[in-house]
């Protein structure tokens, strides 16, 4: 019950983020008047603000209870989201950002250690599956409600969004809170899991912790498989692919909406399948096939540029195709990180990582802008191939290190992950 009321939280967060979302550039740049600077460093803030709480969130999980540090997380990104009501200068919408950047980012860590900690090892795929699956159902239903209540013709049209995002940020603590609760009782993996019981590494100072994080070979390689492939997709999605589509393939605005509702879809669709079918499949492996595939996408965007009247249909069938490596990428990454993690620091790690994924992806807007604002469309294209590629090598070292006794993954993942 505890399982289901964690991937219910996940998915009602997003929920309240994918009110805002789709709408936070227009009200800014436009709505308000202040400008698409503002508007940019409006993201800008709330990726730092997600930078800097990565780490933390995780290092708390490690010290304290996860449940108290990710319910204090979501409060503090209610208010965030709740502060944009009242916000009507650029410094305070900047600053609403910034917190609620902080919050929601801060969360996740230790999400991430109470499935670990709640979840057996034979499950946990399946259980960040749902997770995963749940936060894309949520991101896509609470941006298409938003469209019929926002107005961004009004000073005021945000401000149901907004309201909308913190109820769900406080609906989601509240029920992670009801998770925590003694009346579940023991589950698996709760306390008898190795991986997940402090041994005092958790106390040691942060450079400490740092140094046994990254003397690990097997978590390095891992984490350029996850520096490539957050470079090679997520850190685009948002701008520099809808940038492309305009500048480039010159399809309408709405063929944009579409490829973002085709890609949640394939996700709700596919992500059960695809966890039944790479069960007996290694980490390593899954994530050399997601770089493939990565690979395969920019490819057919690609084909894209020089077919102009098939550019909508293959801009489209470009994000249902990310999307199916996305139900292989999402199942498997923190579980695989988690079980090379040190002892005791698991949420550090995974806080770790989620910074480098967040800090990477946050370059990608500014590379997009000055590429595509020369005109270099086929160079954008050609670099994100070479990401991609290069994440297919690292995941391949990835699975040569961990094929060696000393580096494999903790007998509670290794029945997922068979090298």
């Amino acid at each position: 019950m505890r399982t289901r009321l964690l991937i219910l939280a996940s998915a009602v967060a997003m929920l309240g983020w994918g009110t805002v979302l789709p709408y936070q550039y227009a009200y800014a740049a436009s709505t308000r008047g202040w400008g698409s600077l503002v508007a940019a460093a409006a993201s800008s803030l709330f990726s730092v603000g997600a930078l800097v709480a990565a780490p933390i969130g995780g290092r708390l999980a490690d010290r304290l209870s996860p449940v108290l540090v990710a319910v204090a997380s979501k409060v503090v990104a209610a208010a965030g989201a709740v502060s944009l009501v009242w916000a009507d200068g650029p410094t305070a919408f900047l600053t609403g950002m910034f917190v609620f950047g902080l919050g929601i980012t801060a969360a996740g860590p230790a999400q991430s250690v109470l499935v670990l900690r709640w979840v057996g090892g034979k499950d946990r795929r399946r259980v960040f599956a749902w997770q995963f699956t749940g936060q894309a159902l949520g991101m896509a239903v609470g941006a298409f409600a938003a469209g019929y209540v926002v107005d961004l013709d009004s000073h005021d049209g945000m401000w149901p969004a907004f309201v909308t995002a913190a109820g769900g940020f406080l609906l989601s603590g509240a029920l992670l809170v009801l998770a925590g609760l003694p009346r579940w009782g023991r589950q698996p993996g709760t306390h008898d899991d190795p991986t997940l019981v402090p041994d005092g590494t958790g106390s040691v100072g942060p450079r400490a912790a740092l140094r046994a994080v990254w003397s690990i070979p097997a978590l390095r390689w891992t984490a350029l498989v996850t520096v490539t492939l957050a470079l090679g997709f997520y850190a685009q999605f948002e701008s520099g692919l809808p940038a492309y589509a305009l500048t480039v393939l010159h399809v309408e605005e709405t063929t944009i909406g579409l490829a973002a509702a085709v890609n949640c879809v394939v996700i709700i669709a596919l992500q059960m399948l695809v966890v039944r079918l790479t069960a007996r499949r290694s980490g390593a492996a899954l994530l050399m096939g997601v770089g493939a595939i990565w690979t395969l996408s920019w490819l057919v965007l690609a084909a894209a540029s020089m077919a102009p009247e098939l550019a909508a249909v293959l801009f489209v069938t470009t994000f249902g195709i990310f999307a199916v490596g996305e139900t292989m990428y999402a199942p498997v990454l923190n579980p695989l990180t988690a079980s090379l993690a040190p002892s005791g620091l698991v949420g550090t790690t995974l806080g770790m990582f989620t910074a480098l994924q967040t800090g990477f992806s946050a370059v990608g807007p500014l590379v997009a802008g000055v590429i595509l604002g020369a005109g270099l469309g086929s160079l954008f294209i050609g670099v994100h191939v070479a990401i991609s590629l290069l994440a297919v090598f690292a995941a391949w070292r990835l699975r040569a290190v961990l094929k060696t006794p000393a580096a494999a993954p903790r007998p509670v993942e290794t029945a997922q992950l068979v090298a």
